[in-house]
C-alpha cells in the first residue's frame, strides 16, 4: 500500500485529494494547520490527520518526522495555498510576506524536508499544486502570479537535480475550481484608484463560474494521474478553462495573449 502525504487538506482540492487517493487504497496523511477540526476525514480508514502550518519552519521539521516515522512515504502532495488579488500600490508588505511565505516558501521547505527520506529510501514524486496562473497572467493577481510562475521555475529546474536518485517532480495546474476560493481562501487588497478596472476584472473573471469552473474532485484526478503514470512529464494542466488558455497563449503567442487577455478582462 503507497503512502501520500497532503498539505492544506481541511477543503477544496486537498480534501478532495484525501478523499480520492483514500479510495484508491492508499494511505495518506493529511496535514492541515487544525486537524482538531477537521471530523470527517479523520473518519476515513487509512486517513491520518497531522498539523501542519507551512509557514512554520520548526512545524515543518516535527510533521515530516512524524510522517517518516509512520513508514515510507511515496509522494508528497504541496497544496496549501491562497490568492491575493489587488493593485500593487494597495498591498502591505505583510500581505507580500504571507502570500510568498504560503504559497513558494511553504512549497520549498515542505520539499527540501523530504529529499533526505526519498533519497535514502530510493526514490519519491513531488506533486505541487500551482495554477494555470503559473503560465498565463491576470490583471490585479501580481504577487499570485509571483508565487505560482516561481514554483513552475522552481519545479522544473529541481527536477534535473533529483532524477539521479529516482525522485520525480511534478505541477498540477488548475484553472477555477468550484471551491471556497473565492470567499476564505482569497485575500483582497483595495484602492480606490484602481476600484473600476478591479471591479470589472472580478465580474469577468466569475461571471461563468458554474459553468467554467472544474469541480475538487475533477482536478483531485488529474494528481492522481499524475501520481501513477511514471511519465517523465514535469508540467500537468488541470481544467477544461486552463487547457483552453494555455492553448491560446501557445497558438498566438505570449504578447498577443497578453493583449488578449487585457482587452478581455479590463476593456
Amino acid at each position: 500500500m503507497k503512502t501520500i502525504f497532503i498539505t492544506g487538506a481541511s477543503s477544496g482540492l486537498g480534501k478532495a485529494a484525501v478523499e480520492l487517493f483514500a479510495t484508491k487504497g492508499w494511505k495518506v496523511i493529511a496535514t492541515m494547520r487544525a486537524p482538531g477540526k477537521q471530523q470527517e476525514l479523520g473518519g476515513i480508514p487509512n486517513v491520518t490527520l497531522l498539523p501542519l502550518d507551512v509557514t512554520d519552519p520548526k512545524q515543518i521539521t516535527t510533521t515530516v518526522e512524524k510522517a517518516v516515522a509512520l513508514g515510507k512515504i511515496d509522494v508528497v502532495f504541496n497544496n496549501a495555498g491562497y490568492g491575493l488579488m489587488g493593485p500593487l500600490e494597495a498591498i502591505s508588505d505583510a500581505q507580500i510576506g504571507r502570500q510568498l511565505d504560503t504559497n513558494l516558501l511553504g512549497v520549498i521547505r515542505v520539499i527540501q524536508a523530504f529529499i533526505p527520506h526519498f533519497r535514502e529510501s530510493g526514490g519519491g514524486l513531488f506533486i505541487t499544486t500551482t495554477s494555470i496562473g503559473g503560465h498565463v497572467a491576470f490583471p490585479f493577481s501580481t504577487l499570485y502570479h509571483a508565487s505560482k510562475w516561481a514554483l513552475e521555475g522552481f519545479s522544473e529546474s529541481l527536477s534535473f537535480e533529483l532524477r539521479p536518485f529516482g525522485i520525480s517532480v511534478k505541477t498540477v495546474a488548475p484553472g477555477g475550481i468550484a471551491t471556497d476560493f473565492a470567499g476564505r481562501s482569497l485575500d483582497l487588497a483595495k484602492h480606490e484608484a484602481y476600484q473600476g478596472a478591479f471591479d470589472h476584472m472580478v465580474t469577468t473573471a466569475f461571471k461563468d463560474a458554474d459553468s467554467l469552473f472544474s469541480s475538487a474532485g475533477e482536478i483531485a484526478e488529474v494528481v492522481y494521474a499524475a501520481a501513477i503514470d511514471g511519465e517523465d512529464r514535469v508540467h500537468y494542466v488541470a481544467g477544461p478553462d486552463a487547457n483552453a488558455l494555455y492553448a491560446r497563449r501557445t497558438e498566438i503567442g505570449a504578447e498577443a495573449a497578453r493583449r488578449e487577455i487585457g482587452q478581455t478582462f479590463l476593456g
